[in-house]
């Protein structure tokens, strides 16, 4: 069986960007930790991610549960004939870790993986916001992401350790077959009336919270709009 592999490790520090007088939204003041640049050598994985990696907006990015961003390397070419960017890759998503024998149809939720001195766990699938619209100047990028299903999906850090790029992933356990990032994504985006499935993945023990809470608004009735993660101030 073909092992997962970490091409590249990617970190960045907060850019601050824009021009505070432009008419157009797209191109106003904005701040991100979404520019990341490949890290060579050792790396340190604490339980929120990289220590040489930094986060713009904790209150939706970052933390305990979002540690770490992964996507797949061989997304890219998909972007780049969709959106016909020939400058769209590695790293343009915001990621960690850009990986390669391994993707959202063959990752689950809790899957647990020794990485280097470290180990890491599959919490939830990223959902995307404005960030990447902005960055590439297409209004419904994150749209057109969860649409796709080519999201990638975040771990968590069971253990803290060193790391590098060209490191193998190796799968130490895997609890729960049934749930794939791409069946989330599914229920997330797609099957949105099926509250049995809903209900069902809200019951995952190991699926963040966040993605919990969100389930759980919709078994309720009270489901929110996504316009503002999406759009946020991108569009009026």
């Amino acid at each position: 069986m073909i092992k997962p592999v970490v091409n590249k490790i990617l970190t960045g520090k907060v850019k601050r960007m824009g021009n505070p007088d432009a008419k157009d939204r797209m191109e106003r003041p904005w701040e991100s930790g979404i520019f990341k640049a490949k890290a060579d050598g050792e790396q340190w994985i604490g339980l929120e991610g990289f220590t040489s990696d930094e986060i713009a907006d904790k209150k939706v990015h970052g933390g305990p549960e979002k540690a770490v961003f992964a996507y797949p390397s061989k997304h890219y070419a998909h972007w780049r004939e969709y959106l016909k960017i020939d400058d769209i890759g590695i790293g343009a998503m915001g990621e960690n870790l850009s990986v390669a024998n391994i993707d959202e149809g063959s990752v689950c939720i809790g899957d647990t993986y020794r990485f280097g001195d470290s180990i890491i766990q599959v919490s939830q699938p990223r959902r995307p916001c404005w960030k990447p619209a902005r960055r590439f100047r297409v209004m419904d990028f994150a749209l057109r992401i969860q649409s796709s299903g080519l999201t990638g999906w975040y771990y968590r850090v069971l253990q803290e350790g060193y790391v590098k790029a060209g490191m193998e992933m190796e799968l130490i356990e895997r609890r729960y077959p049934e749930w794939t990032v791409a069946a989330c994504n599914e229920i997330m985006y797609v099957k949105k009336r099926d509250l049995d499935l809903a209900e069902q993945l809200a019951s995952c023990p190991l699926l963040a919270p966040n993605w919990k809470k969100s389930l759980n608004k919709r078994l309720q009735g009270r489901q929110s709009s996504d316009a503002k993660r999406v759009y946020g101030p991108n569009k009026a």
